[in-house]
């Protein structure tokens, strides 16, 4: 559950003054009244705008829990404050800001003030300065016109008139104007992955520095005694306007929040309860201080206080941002060459040879550093471009039909160590352009992390390579094919928003989503079946934003989003719906920029694209900005350094990363990535959602990686198109292992009406995707169990053998699923089995459809599909499929 401090009120009319010639006599009263007024009242005048109202307000003392401060600012003239029955009392408000006020309005009830001063400062505890005083104060209510500035607003009462406290039904400021509100920063989480420490911890599992890595799969756990604390240091002293505390099942009963700017205190109460119940608390506090801290005094259960996520938000008034201009033709960087159909056609081959022949050795250039993107201005161009890994051919036209290559653009495995498949063909992509067959087929035979997004294939297209070998999988998106497209030896495929002339061939799954001209759903329980699945239109969905080049400057283009598509977002002489800004607003980072650099950008206004290279990150790259656009060139790489995440993503709508490769580093990320805050999971965002796209994950095989999840999203409505988070199985020497590049979890789900299309994951060590988000979709999913648990012991789930590949957790009432596969490969020991491959609540809500599962070889086996039932595979029933669940 989300509980908040913060109450919104309703606005009261301003009550009506009972001493309605006060103004009009306030001459006459001077000369004859024995009562002094120090200042004199000046001459009525039209106030500003009520201020206070709602505002943080604090008192001397209160009569009882009833008679609370913030009672004489709620608008509501039946609540009120009162205070103990002695002199002097105050009741003050904090406007947020410094600013002119004019008037004051104090509505008494029946205990008054006989002497009393209107005070005003710009600290909450002095010096202060009178605006108005009287000793002959008669109750009802007083309006008075004051002239002053300042942020806190002061009524001093220094003689009772009554033998009762002070009592005010209503204190009410105007000023000369609103000041601006002061913004909470809901999207930053201040206390990510800064310093922490505890008064105790369970056990070396549950340090305090889980409960500041934004994970809801970590956490702090303190030793099973009253009081215990975890607090963390901001670095600086902040202004305080939320805390959000994700507690697990052993949460606090009585706790504060407290602040500080000292490590050791003194400690000032920001939130304080006594009636805790867990889950999720949302705090809204009003304070400041570097060291924040919860404190609690009594334990709900026998166990410790333990904290999955501990959130601070800062306040401060957030001015709307302009990115600084950039030059509309920038600077790319050696990675990127940029063709032109003026140059020799000869000229451009062999520069895109000598890519190829530097980029497409298996075993040589499979876990190198180097990065390449080609770029095509508009024209067209005879050549034939083969692609090797981590490179990347896009087109430069608006449209897809303004650069043509006649010719083709494909990938091939020339090593005789590749057997003649394409199982490894991975990292590279075609993008963006019109390839010319001349009446014949192109080639495209790939697997995983290797998209071909808004193409256009005059002719046929084939998704196998040239030897017929086997092929893994792959992903096709906003492509138009005017022949056919052949799968043959591909295990399984999805395509989205494309028009096809016709399709061909299947073997474990292969899916649409919005495909004119796809096949029909034909998905047979027979090994030797057809399993085809067309779920029709796609729900959601927003094409890539992309680069262009006219009137001679770049442009970064953002598609519209799309509900319920079908066929490309372009059509032939037709634009792209959605919007073109320029280059101007788009910083091109090199590897060589600091994050600080980076990040510095990105809150500034701007846009980024990557360009191709290797970025190691020494801290996260930092979005809070609605809209913001990360873009990768040619497989830019991310290396998170010590143990920080990559990319961290706050509660704000419309940001969409495309193309980025995050490849863990040697010390463990508790996540590579991260969409949203858990503070932020109830928001609904489908009007302009989160987009991750082409964002591919790698732990182990350059280096050995390690991260305990590769994406957590808490973000709602966030659509995941197209992803590959891998597990290395093969790599450099000395990074791949059991317990050297080790993994739980690819994608983490908390957020709500999640969907991710084209979802691979493959070879984590735990459920390789956990779904606790409501209303949750995927389509497409291929997965490949981890090939080297040891043996059974030391791959179990309690008592039950191994992890589903997806796990819907047990409180999910609505998920639906459709055309998953998952194998099994136990190469260190084929005697490991899993039990069930996914794991879902019993609920007619949560479905699963078209399930294949296999045994590669026979090596290693699956008792059941899902939850225990549906058949199994082994060494000798190496296929198993399943039509639908429940």
């Amino acid at each position: 559950m989300t509980r908040s401090a913060g109450t919104a009120y309703l606005m009261a009319p301003t009550p009506l003054t009972r001493r309605l010639l006060i103004t009009l006599l306030t001459a006459f009263a001077m000369l004859l009244s024995y009562a002094t007024v120090t200042p004199l009242v000046p001459t009525a005048h039209a106030a500003g705008p009520l201020i206070s109202q709602g505002k943080p307000v604090t008192a001397s003392s209160t009569e009882n829990a009833g008679t609370a401060a913030a009672n004489a600012v709620d608008g509501n003239a039946g609540t009120r404050w009162s205070s103990a029955f002695s002199d002097p009392q105050w009741i003050q408000v904090d406007l947020g800001a410094t600013v002119a006020i004019d008037q004051v309005v104090l509505t008494w009830e029946g205990a008054y003030a006989r002497a009393y001063q209107i005070q005003v400062s710009t600290s909450a505890t002095g010096p202060w300065t009178n605006v108005y005083s009287t000793t002959t104060g008669d109750g009802g209510v007083d309006t008075l016109a004051v002239t002053g500035s300042g942020r806190y607003v002061r009524m001093n009462g220094t003689q009772r008139a009554t033998g009762y406290g002070y009592s005010l039904w209503e204190f009410q400021v105007f000023g000369a104007g609103d000041p601006p509100p002061p913004t909470c920063n809901t999207g930053v989480n201040a206390a990510l992955n800064k310093p922490s420490s505890a008064s105790s911890t369970e056990n070396g599992g549950t340090p305090a520095a889980s409960a500041f890595d934004s994970s809801t799969t970590t956490r702090w756990s303190s030793a099973a005694s009253d009081p215990q604390w975890v607090q963390v240091d901001l670095g600086s002293t902040q202004s305080i306007c939320r805390v959000v505390l994700s507690w697990e099942a052993a949460y606090g009963r009585s706790y504060q929040v407290q602040s500080s700017d000292s490590p050791t205190g003194p400690w000032t109460s920001l939130a304080t309860t006594t009636t805790g119940d867990g889950g999720v608390d949302t705090l809204t506090v009003n304070g400041s201080g570097r060291y924040v801290r919860m404190t609690g005094t009594v334990r709900a259960t026998v166990y410790g206080y333990s904290l999955w996520d501990f959130q601070v938000n800062i306040g401060g008034t957030v001015t709307p941002t302009t990115c600084a201009s950039q030059p509309t033709v920038p600077d790319f960087g050696p990675n990127v060459r940029i063709f032109e159909d003026s140059t020799p056609d000869a000229t451009i081959q062999a520069s895109l040879n000598e890519v190829f022949e530097a980029q497409k050795d298996t075993q040589a250039h499979q876990f190198h550093d180097r990065r390449d993107a080609l770029l095509f201005k508009p024209g067209s161009y005879n050549v034939y471009a083969n692609i090797g890994f981590n490179t990347s051919i896009q087109g430069l036209a608006q449209n897809p039909d303004g650069v043509t290559i006649n010719g083709a653009v494909t990938v091939d495995a020339f090593n005789a160590s590749d057997a003649g498949n394409a199982t490894q063909n991975f990292w590279r992509s075609a993008e963006n352009m019109t390839i010319n067959t001349n009446g014949g087929r192109n080639r495209w035979g790939v697997s995983q992390a290797a998209p071909f997004r808004r193409m256009n294939v005059n002719g046929g297209l084939d998704l196998f390579p040239a030897s017929y070998g086997w092929s893994s999988g792959g992903y096709i998106s906003d492509t138009r094919v005017t022949g056919s497209v052949e799968s043959a030896s591909q295990q399984q495929w999805y395509s989205q928003n494309s028009t096809f002339g016709s399709w061909s061939g299947s073997n474990w799954n292969m899916v649409f989503a919005g495909v004119n001209g796809a096949p029909a759903t034909n998905f047979s329980t027979a090994p030797s079946g057809v399993h085809h699945t067309n779920v029709g239109s796609t729900p959601a969905s927003r094409d890539v934003p992309y680069i262009y080049f006219t009137n001679n400057e770049y442009r970064l283009f953002l598609p519209s989003l799309r509900t319920n598509a079908n066929g490309p977002s372009w059509a032939v002489g037709a634009p792209t719906p959605g919007t073109s800004v320029s280059f101007n607003q788009v910083f091109v980072a090199r590897p060589s920029d600091s994050v600080a650099t980076i990040n510095d950008r990105i809150a500034g206004g701007c846009h980024v694209v990557f360009s191709p290279g290797v970025y190691n990150l020494s801290a996260p790259i930092v979005v809070n900005r609605a809209d913001t656009v990360l873009l990768g060139m040619g497989y830019a790489t991310l290396v998170p350094q010590g143990g920080v995440t990559a990319i961290s993503i706050g509660d704000v709508d419309g940001v969409r990363v495309k193309g980025m490769f995050i490849d863990a580093g040697t010390t463990n990320s508790t996540s590579l990535m991260t969409v949203g805050t858990t503070a932020g999971i109830g928001t609904n965002r489908a009007a302009n959602p989160v987009t991750v796209q082409d964002v591919f994950f790698r732990i182990g095989g350059r280096v050995a990686g390690k991260a305990t999840s590769s994406l957590v999203v808490n973000s709602s409505n966030t659509i995941v198109d197209h992803t590959w988070m891998w597990r290395g199985d093969h790599g450099n020497a000395g990074t791949i292992g059991w317990t050297i590049n080790t993994a739980d979890t690819g994608l983490v789900v908390n957020g709500n009406n999640v969907l991710a299309t084209g979802l691979f994951v493959e070879h984590y060590q735990k459920s390789e995707v956990i779904w606790n988000g409501q209303g949750g979709r995927i389509i497409f999913f291929q997965n490949e169990k981890p090939y080297d648990p040891p043996n059974q012991a030391a791959w179990m789930n309690g008592s039950t053998q191994g992890y589903p590949s997806i796990k819907v957790a047990n409180n999910v009432t609505s998920f639906l699923g459709q055309g998953l596969g998952s194998y099994v490969f136990f190469q260190a020991n084929p005697s490991v089995n899993l039990f069930s491959t996914f794991e879902a609540p019993v609920n007619p809500n949560v479905r699963f459809q078209n399930m294949a599962i296999v045994s590669l070889g026979g090596v290693g086996s699956i008792s059941h599909v899902i939850n225990g039932t549906g058949p199994g595979v082994n060494s000798g029933t190496n296929n198993a499929y399943m039509l639908s669940y429940p």
